[in-house]
């Protein structure tokens, strides 16, 4: 069953006279994880932001639930607010009995393992901590389609291999359909089902992932598979 569907969409800024997508056209699968590689500006966040109501096209349609939500590169908490309050006032934002609000809480930070930081503040936190609430965020208010903007750019390679984990641990036991923009082609190989390579504003190709879980980067299929998508990145 198809979860996202984008047909034919271009977003163009005129006032920078800037053609950021050239009709691009996705489908992506219910619970599937697919993540979107290319280089700078050719549109990859884009299409998040477009999938997010955030922005809206130049042309072209876009068939997505009502249920989705993002989680941004840089985890995007309120300093003011505690780790409990920054993702309980979501799930209050969307109407949510505050007991309901509680409990959604609960579950989240109990998934990303933070239930023990709950009265935190995001100064107190790493910056893993800081995602993984963010991510937490994100899932409370129950989306059908999880969007994930470059969320571990900023984090060094253990903390970044530490959510690769929970990330797909969590996509395990919820079975959310996630759309993921990474610049790392071997971040891309290890998580997704597929992916979707960008140059110019255009998806050139897709490559599916045919590899099984838990997958290891040393691996002659792996490394395989990620010299497949460079090849087609560098040429």
């Amino acid at each position: 069953m198809i979860e996202l569907a984008l047909k034919d969409v271009s977003k163009v800024y005129k006032q920078e006279k800037v053609t950021a997508l050239a009709d691009v056209s996705l489908e992506i699968n219910q619970g599937e994880f697919f993540c979107l590689v290319g280089p700078s500006g050719c549109g990859k966040s884009t299409i998040l932001r477009i999938i997010a109501g955030l922005e809206k096209p130049s042309s072209g349609t876009v068939q997505s639930p009502a249920e989705v939500s993002m989680v941004f590169q840089s985890g995007a908490l309120l300093p003011w607010m505690n780790v409990e309050e920054n993702v309980s006032f979501v799930c209050k934002a969307k109407g949510l009995s505050s007991f309901k609000a509680e409990e959604q809480t609960t579950r989240y930070l109990r998934m990303v393992d933070l239930e023990g930081f709950r009265y935190h503040y995001p100064r107190e936190l790493s910056g893993g901590q800081r995602q993984r609430v963010g991510i937490a965020r994100a899932l409370a208010v129950e989306p059908k389609v999880l969007l994930l903007d470059e969320p571990f750019s900023a984090l060094d390679p253990l903390t970044t291999d530490e959510l690769h984990t929970y990330l797909l641990k969590i996509w395990k036991e919820t079975g959310k359909t996630i759309l993921m923009v990474s610049h790392l082609l071997e971040e891309a190989v290890l998580l997704s089902d597929r992916i979707g390579i960008m140059k110019k504003s255009e998806i050139e190709q897709i490559v599916s992932v045919e590899l099984k879980r838990p997958r290891k980067d040393d691996s002659k299929e792996f490394l395989n598979t990620l010299e497949i998508v460079k090849n087609i990145l560098e040429h």
